[in-house]
């Protein structure tokens, strides 16, 4: 993607985490924080990665539309961990951090990403998926991580870019970028796609 077409374009990410924001910036692209509040539920029947892609579609949806102007593109995200056929979340403290990461030793589990692209007149919804394998943990390592790096904005109490990634992660399969919560090559291949869709859309 030419980044003289980038610089038409006026990019809105709806995301508080910090992790999104370094990644945005690594990819050279400028954009505007935008706040957008909403309770991060969702049906109990959806699964997996249909339950990371219907959250980030719900954050977008929460943006009023009347403030996209034609060449701004919202983008938001909701990345989840899937566990054996449960969700696991963000913890509400560091009881459940520490329950969380106890969940996850030893085992392999799922990191979903979904990324909700949305203009004026276009909306698109993907995902990305990483498979992560975790050692056994014992309880003073986990009670350590917790401790001194607080994971309480993470889902599944944990970032792999984080003490724990170095010491207790195995192995993955698929994007390391989309376990820190952003993947940012699918991304920066769909944005691609969706401002050419766009630019098609205007000559017609």
């Amino acid at each position: 993607m030419k980044q003289e077409i980038l610089r038409h374009y006026n990019l809105l990410l709806g995301s508080k985490s910090p992790r999104r924001q370094e990644l945005l910036k690594a990819l050279g692209l400028h954009y505007s924080l935008v706040d957008i509040d909403v309770d991060e539920v969702y049906p109990l029947h959806l699964q997996g990665a249909d339950i990371a892609r219907y959250l980030c579609e719900l954050k977008a949806d929460a943006f009023d539309a009347a403030l996209l102007a034609a060449d701004s593109i919202l983008v938001t995200a909701d990345t989840i961990v899937w566990l054996w056929g449960k969700y696991i979340g963000k913890p509400s403290g560091k009881n459940e951090a520490i329950s969380m990461l106890q969940q996850l030793s030893g085992k392999q589990h799922s990191v979903f990403s979904g990324i909700c692209l949305k203009s004026a007149s276009r909306k698109t919804v993907f995902h990305a998926h990483t498979l992560v394998n975790f050692r056994e943990l014992t309880y003073d390592e986990i009670e350590y991580y917790v401790t001194h790096h607080k994971p309480y904005d993470k889902a599944g109490s944990y970032g792999i870019q984080d003490w724990i990634g170095y010491i207790g992660i195995t192995g993955i399969e698929g994007c390391y970028y989309n376990v820190m919560g952003f993947p940012v090559q699918m991304f920066y291949a769909e944005l691609e796609k969706f401002i050419a869709a766009s630019l098609q859309m205007d000559v017609k």
